[in-house]
């Protein structure tokens, strides 16, 4: 069995870190429940997950399909891409992630003993991370997952990161350095939940917690408070972040201008003016959102949708071009069973290409940013000629 890294915070309070991959994980699980004997086993995970561990739930044609209607592309990319880049390290070990966890519950409950969900819900946490986030944070996580796909140089094996508890600490540290709001969110405030969820249950005896090993340091400290004050109120980090009336405002302000711009050039006469306009504006979405889904390797069909749909939906914020390129892209190559099943146990960014399933949301993903880029592009132009 590995030596999984723990911590005895008191004669009732031991904190186990884990891989989430590793079938030694599952096994140092059992072997702590057994020997420290709780009255309470606390698990790393949510009702969301933890129903999705249980029932070996895996994505299908109805969740991709509101997946795509909902918006939801970014986050669902954002979350197999983390899970690809622990298979790429060198983590799996034909594990799929969080099988320590459920064999956590599963024992506690063959065992008589109370099982309690301390982690925030896994939707909750990767909203809150992706509107914390910066655009140019966005950029650089993604980026710094799909760069690091052939750097087989950095893999690593399962003693090796369970042997230091510290390494897998050092590589959350990595990601707040590559971006500090996701960083924020999927680590410190995480750390900070689990904690306080903790804390609450030592009165009711001996308690086992069972956490991925990166997380065991922050929340040791927590605990300890060693590191800042104790969040009593959970409310707060359960709540998406509310944005202000101008980030509110933020994405009607280039339509309006640009209709603004057509309406002025009309009412002075100027037909040529509002033809180049439209022109130019059209020209931008169409192509820039076409190259979008070209790149996401979209079907003919879903890149004439991205072209078409852009110049609109651009002028519409509660509408996007990479729904409507997404939506197409699902029909005309519908993924299989295999695809679905496949999904989330993906290994390589690349494979998210090759799989249908994939290929939709990344579709749907890149129609989006480069139907964006592309307003933004026209908008520039605009203010060239209004500068000259």
């Amino acid at each position: 069995m590995s030596e999984a890294p723990y911590l005895d915070l008191s004669p009732s309070l031991r904190v186990l870190g884990t891989a989430h991959v590793a079938r030694s994980s599952v096994e140092a699980v059992r072997h702590h429940i057994e020997a420290f004997e709780p009255d309470v086993v606390a698990v790393e995970l949510c009702p969301t997950r933890h129903e999705a561990l249980r029932s070996d739930r895996r994505l299908d044609r109805e969740g991709l399909l509101k997946v795509v209607k909902e918006g939801k592309a970014p986050l669902v990319l954002l979350q197999s891409l983390l899970a690809a880049e622990q298979r790429r390290m060198g983590l799996s070990e034909g594990e799929q992630p969080g099988a320590e966890l459920l064999a956590a519950v599963q024992e506690a409950e063959a065992r008589g003993l109370t099982v309690e969900l301390v982690d925030r819900d896994i939707q909750t946490t990767l909203r809150r991370a992706w509107r914390t986030m910066r655009m140019r944070e966005r950029a650089r996580l993604l980026w710094a997952l799909i760069a690091e796909e052939d750097e087989e140089d950095d893999a690593l094996d399962i003693e090796t990161m369970l042997g230091d508890g510290d390494l897998l600490s050092d590589l959350l540290d990595e990601l707040r350095t590559i971006s500090p709001g996701a960083g924020s969110v999927l680590i410190d405030e995480r750390d900070a939940y689990i904690a306080e969820k903790v804390r609450r249950l030592e009165a009711r005896g001996r308690v086992l917690v069972v956490v991925g090993a990166g997380h065991l340091r922050g929340i040791a400290q927590r605990l300890d408070g060693e590191q800042g004050p104790e969040v009593t109120d959970l409310e707060p980090l359960e709540r998406l972040p509310q944005r202000g009336v101008a980030r509110k405002a933020m994405p009607w302000v280039l339509p309006l201008a640009v209709l603004g711009l057509v309406a002025w050039n009309l009412s002075r006469g100027s037909v040529e003016e509002v033809v180049t306009l439209l022109t130019v504006w059209t020209a931008a979405n169409a192509v820039l959102a076409a190259l979008g889904c070209l790149i996401a390797r979209g079907h003919p069909l879903a890149v004439l949708t991205a072209a078409l749909a852009s110049p609109i939906t651009s002028l519409n914020p509660t509408l996007a071009a990479g729904w409507f390129a997404g939506y197409v892209q699902m029909r005309v190559v519908e993924p299989t069973a295999e695809d679905l099943t496949t999904f989330l146990r993906l290994e390589r960014v690349g494979d998210f290409w090759s799989n249908r399933a994939g290929r939709v949301l990344l579709v749907t993903a890149l129609s989006n940013l480069g139907s964006m880029a592309g307003a933004w592009v026209a908008a520039g132009s605009y203010a060239g000629w209004l500068t000259l």
